[in-house]
């Protein structure tokens, strides 16, 4: 994707209209052999899927939480799901279609984040990611997360959202706003 059609993106909140995209969307970035095609699968960790429709409508609607979508030529092509806990915004669920990482969707999408942060008056995004996933936790890093040394036990509460191939766990990123 060139800067020119980078620049055309539109970032929007989600709808229930968007649950179905959404859902081809996240789960094509994480797991099975479509989000091979990314530098972001999860597919070698976990099997599974990431999330369903009924999740996403579910996070859609909640209540202190905004699912933000980026679309091209009004096809969602990323999202990422802000929660707003107290003084602090969880940034979870970033997710590019694999076809189009590297184009500067995921970095869009962060500094909507860090906005929205701002926005709300928050000071901090923090967010958790699989410790085994270097390549992922640098590239947060080079924008401006640090790693806290954190660590959180990886517990998934129903296997639909994936069956760990290894044992796993979470490291916490934190970024302040300023």
């Amino acid at each position: 994707m060139s800067i020119q059609n980078q620049q055309s993106a539109k970032v929007r909140a989600a709808t229930i209209a968007d649950v179905k995209a959404l859902n081809t969307l996240v789960n094509s970035a994480y797991r099975g052999e479509v989000s091979k095609k990314g530098w972001t699968t999860e597919a070698d960790l976990l099997d599974g899927t990431r999330i369903d429709e009924i999740a996403l409508k579910d996070l859609i609607l909640k209540k202190g939480t905004t699912v933000l979508c980026c679309e091209t030529e009004s096809n969602i092509q990323a999202c990422v799901e802000l929660r707003e806990e107290s003084d602090k915004l969880y940034l979870g669920m970033l997710s590019v279609n694999p076809e189009m990482q590297g184009s500067g969707l995921g970095k869009i999408l962060l500094k909507e984040a860090e906005f929205f942060a701002k926005e709300k008056g928050l000071a901090y995004i923090y967010m958790t990611v699989i410790s085994v996933r270097t390549e992922l936790i640098a590239w947060y890093q080079r924008h401006g997360y640090q790693v806290t040394g954190e660590r959180k036990p990886f517990i998934v509460p129903d296997t639909r959202w994936g069956i760990p191939k290894q044992p796993l766990e979470f490291v916490v990123l934190r970024k302040p706003i300023l």
